[in-house]
């Protein structure tokens, strides 16, 4: 009974890892391949005889463009969201109210039990440096010097218009 037990274990875990049947599943009884078929027609930027962009190329840019006020306006905020986090004495109420209004909604969940007293970075160090991604104004990663090494920063926004706000922050990676 044992040994009988111990080969049906065997066959359903092999027939359970091996590929479907390649026959008599297919429109009128034709097999069905387990591969994708081969082609050789090239890649089309329309749709019905229409081109899906202008001029058949793709848009420069996800929705928003970036421009010099934007880029500033990035830098102060994770400037500012670094100097408000970086304050490891300050009450546990205060620290959290003053951090929060630079963060998105998930990040104000996310940093929402963080004990500013378990914070070792003091104070910010010197001027954020952006890592723009021109294609895409929606989002971009800045890193702020501290006492203790670059923080980078992710940053989001909805619209041009909407202000950027903290939705990460990642410490030094010798922390």
């Amino acid at each position: 009974m044992k040994r009988t037990l111990t080969v049906l274990s065997a066959v359903l875990l092999c027939t359970a890892c091996a590929p479907t049947a390649t026959t008599g599943g297919g429109p009128e009884g034709q097999p069905i391949s387990m591969s994708a078929p081969a082609t050789s027609v090239a890649p089309s930027m329309s749709a019905g005889g229409r081109s899906q962009a202008l001029g058949g190329t793709v848009p420069p840019t996800s929705g928003i463009a970036w421009d010099e006020e934007s880029k500033r306006e990035a830098a102060q905020v994770a400037t500012r969201a670094m100097a408000d986090y970086a304050r490891p004495g300050t009450d546990a109420a205060l620290w959290a109210n003053d951090f929060a209004r630079w963060l998105t909604p998930q990040a104000t969940a996310d940093y929402s039990t963080v004990d500013p007293a378990n914070i070792s970075v003091n104070r910010v160090t010197g001027p954020a440096v952006l890592a723009v991604d021109e294609a895409n104004g929606y989002g971009v990663t800045v890193t702020v010097p501290t006492d203790i090494g670059p923080y980078a920063l992710q940053l989001l926004r909805t619209s041009k218009d909407s202000t950027w706000k903290v939705n990460r922050l990642t410490p030094p990676s010798d922390r």
